[in-house]
Order: structure tokens, then sequence, then C-alpha cells
């Protein structure tokens, strides 16, 4: 038996006044930029675990001896880490409502991040379009950049995110 005025609706629940978590298609404008809350910094644990669950064990991010004899003198945290991480972080504030994510494009990792770095991310809406087909989404395209607590560039992608929008339009002819 459910308590009263309990609900599971996401609507409902940020009408309570709970922090909104993600933005509808009207709440989008391109040029705007998101700096993403909270920071995270990659430990050596995160690193090992992530290789170690996706099977990755290249010994440059496992490994401290092999690593110290690489370019970088030491671990590096596996990209994919990186990758995720910043996806994550930009959830609540692109993300939260999608119906789907479309695509990845552009990733590149320009620095190495390592054990010990916090990642700082911020995210720029690049387009937003209308869906021509239905009148109850559209598609936004978003560049994610990752900066190291040192503000160096380390990761970057662009996505596109299908979002709901808050007044369904009409559909196009």
């Amino acid at each position: 038996m459910s308590e009263p005025g309990f609900t599971t609706d996401q609507r409902e629940r940020e009408s309570s006044g709970a922090h909104p978590y993600g933005r509808y298609l009207e709440e989008f404008e391109v040029g705007d930029v998101y700096k993403h809350w909270p920071a995270k910094t990659v430990t050596e644990s995160d690193d090992h675990l992530f290789c170690l669950i996706t099977m990755n064990h290249h010994p440059l991010h496992l490994n401290d001896v092999y690593a110290a004899n690489s370019q970088q003198k030491r671990n590096v945290v596996v990209g994919p880490l990186v990758y995720s991480l910043a996806l994550g972080m930009s959830v609540s504030d692109v993300s939260g409502k999608a119906i789907a994510n479309l695509a990845t494009d552009e990733l590149s990792h320009p620095f190495p991040v390592f054990h010990g770095d916090t990642l700082f991310c911020e995210t720029e809406v690049l387009e937003k379009k209308e869906s021509k087909s239905k009148p109850d989404r559209g598609v936004v395209k978003v560049h994610t950049r990752v900066f190291n607590q040192d503000g160096v560039l380390v990761a970057e992608f662009k996505r596109l995110v299908l979002v709901p929008r808050r007044e369904p339009g009409e559909a196009a002819a």
C-alpha cells in the first residue's frame, strides 16, 4: 500500500520543488553553455574497476611498472571511462528527460587523464530541431567538453539527443 500523495511521475515530483532533471525541447537555446556540477575526481580504483568490468586489460591502465616505461611515465585513465563520466555528468542538464541518445560523433581525447585528476564538464547547445513527423519531440545537438583541474581539454564529443516537448506542437503536413 503506497502513501497518499506518493507519485513516481517525474513532472509531478519536479512540481513539488524538486530540482528539475533534464530539459524539454523548448528549454534548449542554441549557444547556451551548461557548466555541469559536481565535478569528479578519477581514482585508481575507478579506472581499474572500469577496465576490469569492460575487459580492457591494457597494461598502460593497470600496471604501474609498464606505465612507468611509457611516454606518460604513469598510468593513464582508460578513455571510455572519461567519456562515460562526462556523459553521466551531463545527464541532469541535457538528457535527463531524453527519449533516446541518437548518436555520438567526433569523440576525441587530446590530452591524457591520470589517476587523481578532477574532471569538469560543460556542454554547448549547437542545434535544436522540432520533429517533422512527431509533434511531441525534437532533436538537440550538443558539444560536451571535458577539462582537468588545470583547465586542460582532455576529451570532447558531440551528440544528438531526442527530447520531448513540454507542449506537443502540430505535425508537419
